[in-house]
């Protein structure tokens, strides 16, 4: 009988649990049960045509081979000039590393500082997959909690009071996944400032919601900061902006020092990112953005229509979120926990949901909705909701 050994290590990697409840709900509908998915984190648009044909085209054309590891040079020039664009910097193009989705970078990110006797601080409730590579790493991962009363925004006083000689990276991610809080410029000038006193802190800013606002906000990138770009990595990409989840292409500018050992793990991790891909992410950064801006502007649509409806349940308030597509909703007063409520919804109201301890401690008392799900849906989510209550 085979008697495996794995590495310890294993036991310490996490998981994202939006896709065991999407593998549940699914489960259920194969039986018959009508489920309203309101639990994964993906647009519910189709990528728009002109960036799939360019994906077609490009296998027409015979791109069938092997890319440089950091990306095509095409690719890397349309990101440069897209974050110029957008935020008015300018990003020389041999910094950009692309790669097959948001998460390499996390991953990249966290075993560069990662290690025994380091710390490593990030959002909490945040994206389950920080806490659980930090951990993977060996290194300490210490919390940022996140409250309601702040907007789900980070406090800079409270991050920087947590740096000790042993910080080695600090994860941001605005507009943020659960929450659907974005922090205030404000206080991205405080942190800034506040590390002055902390050379030996690098900053990863997940960043891959920053097409994603409302209300008029802009977005505040972390790129603007000169004082930080000899140790800054921002990741950004296209599953959520381009609706390319699927095509699994992603991005990050990292300072000029730690290039070199990025490319090095691209080449021993995934080779390349397929070339067809890549093509698709040009044309989707240099074609016309109007489907992004109908998306953005059918998402407010949604957001405005579930918070409404969110609120008027007993039981449940729910702040307004300024940036991504998820609610936040805080269920305390419903005397469930967080995973007895993602549960009831499910086995009883056919209404897939996850539990806010999904995305970390601080998340007790909530759970996450997606409204990445027609408008319908979503209101009759929240009946099926309001009949369990």
């Amino acid at each position: 009988m085979t008697q495996m050994i794995f590495a310890d290590s294993l036991s310490r990697l996490g998981t994202e649990s939006a896709f065991v409840v999407l593998a549940r709900a699914q489960a259920l509908a194969a039986a018959g049960r009508d489920i309203i998915n309101l639990g994964i984190g993906q647009p519910d648009f189709a990528t728009p045509p002109h960036i799939v044909e360019a994906g077609i085209r490009a296998l027409r054309d015979g791109h069938h081979g092997y890319t440089p590891a950091n990306g095509l040079p095409a690719l890397r020039q349309a990101v440069a000039a897209d974050l110029h664009r957008r935020h008015g910097v300018e990003v020389n193009p041999d910094h950009v590393v692309v790669v097959p989705g948001g998460k390499p970078t996390m991953f990249f990110a966290v075993l560069m500082f990662g290690q025994p006797g380091a710390e490593i601080m990030y959002p909490n409730p945040g994206f389950p997959i920080y806490e659980s590579v930090i951990r993977y790493s060996g290194a300490t991962p210490v919390p940022i909690g996140l409250e309601e009363k702040n907007g789900f925004a980070f406090s800079a006083e409270a991050v920087l009071e947590k740096i000790t000689p042993a910080t080695r990276l600090i994860i941001l991610n605005s507009p943020a996944n659960p929450t659907g809080g974005v922090t205030p410029k404000q206080e991205i000038d405080k942190l800034v400032a506040g590390l002055e006193a902390h050379p030996h802190v690098a900053i990863l800013s997940d960043e891959i919601y920053s097409c994603m606002l409302y209300g008029g906000r802009s977005h505040v990138s972390l790129l603007q900061y000169p004082e930080i770009r000899d140790r800054l990595i921002v990741l950004d990409g296209w599953s959520k902006t381009y609706a390319m989840t699927g095509w699994r292409l992603g991005y990050a500018v990292w300072p000029e020092a730690a290039v070199d050992h990025v490319t090095r793990l691209c080449i021993n991790d995934h080779s390349c990112v397929n070339a067809a891909t890549q093509f698709a992410g040009i044309a989707a950064l240099e074609g016309p953005q109007d489907a992004v801006r109908d998306m953005v502007a059918q998402f407010d649509a949604r957001r405005q229509a579930i918070v409404e409806a969110l609120n008027g349940l007993p039981g449940v308030r729910c702040a307004e979120p300024a940036g991504a597509f998820y609610a936040f909703p805080n269920i305390e007063g419903t005397g469930m926990t967080s995973k007895e409520a993602q549960d009831r919804f499910l086995d009883e109201a056919g209404v897939a949901t996850v539990a806010g301890t999904s995305f970390g401690a601080w998340g007790e008392g909530y759970l996450r909705l997606s409204y990445a799900n027609s408008q319908e849906n979503i209101l009759r989510a929240v009946d099926r909701i309001a009949a369990v209550l």
